[in-house]
């Protein structure tokens, strides 16, 4: 993920959290023109907008958050906030009535940054496990950071891999599989799925994935590694 963004909204909400309103602002703004899809950032940002009296700008950051997560109690109670100081009680009521209605069926909604944190924090506990040789728990910490963000190949290649340490060889098929299609560039995937053939004695496709490697990139140490079992002789 991009560098840039991150490092903006890190020190945005740090800023927010410590009530420096006028440095997070700078910070959450830019956070906003290059990703449209946090609610939270919304969130802060029209609140932000309010203690500046700048309402139309509150009212739409908002309504923003709102749309991301129409669930998002705080920021529909603070739309209704602003309302009621601009004097518009029917839209003010309206707003919360409209909040208590989303919230009784509303699943819980996670920003995707977040869903991010959160999933690289279960794999690296299941990196830790996996070190330990804690197979099962290592499998349980990936697949509960797969939850929050299935796109993750590394993820899923860590899976894969723990699942082939515990011989269950048809697992880690499926997900290094399910890796290569999502992500048909990423190396390590392609490297670990073609090890995984050459564990089930299906040297010929191990061969196929590593080639398709070498072939993107010919100086890939790992692929080139690999390729060696095929060329060393069977006992």
């Amino acid at each position: 993920m991009e560098k840039g963004w991150q490092h903006n909204y890190d020190l945005g909400k740090r800023s927010f959290d410590e009530r420096k309103y006028d440095t997070a602002l700078q910070y959450l703004e830019k956070v906003a023109a290059e990703k449209n899809q946090f609610a939270d950032v919304y969130n802060m940002l029209g609140f932000i907008y309010y203690s500046n009296s700048r309402f139309e700008d509150a009212i739409v950051a908002f309504k923003k958050a709102i749309e991301i997560n129409p669930s998002y109690t705080e920021a529909s109670l603070n739309l209704s906030v602003v309302y009621n100081e601009l004097g518009q009680f029917e839209r003010s009521s309206e707003v919360y009535s409209l909040a208590r209605d989303a919230r009784k069926d509303a699943q819980t909604y996670l920003d995707p940054y977040v869903k991010g944190k959160l999933a690289n924090m279960h794999s690296g506990l299941g990196s830790i496990y996996k070190d330990l040789g804690f197979y099962n728990e290592a499998a349980d910490e990936f697949r509960k950071a797969l939850a929050l963000r299935p796109e993750f190949a590394d993820i899923r290649t860590n899976l894969g891999i723990v699942l082939r340490d515990m011989k269950d060889y048809d697992g880690a098929l499926r997900e290094l599989e399910d890796a290569v299609r999502q992500h048909p560039d990423y190396a390590p995937s392609r490297v670990q799925l073609g090890l995984t053939c050459y564990a089930m004695g299906q040297h010929e496709r191990a061969k196929t994935e590593w080639l398709k490697v070498l072939r993107a990139n010919p100086e890939d140490k790992v692929a080139q590694m690999y390729m060696n079992l095929l060329l060393t002789p069977k006992p």
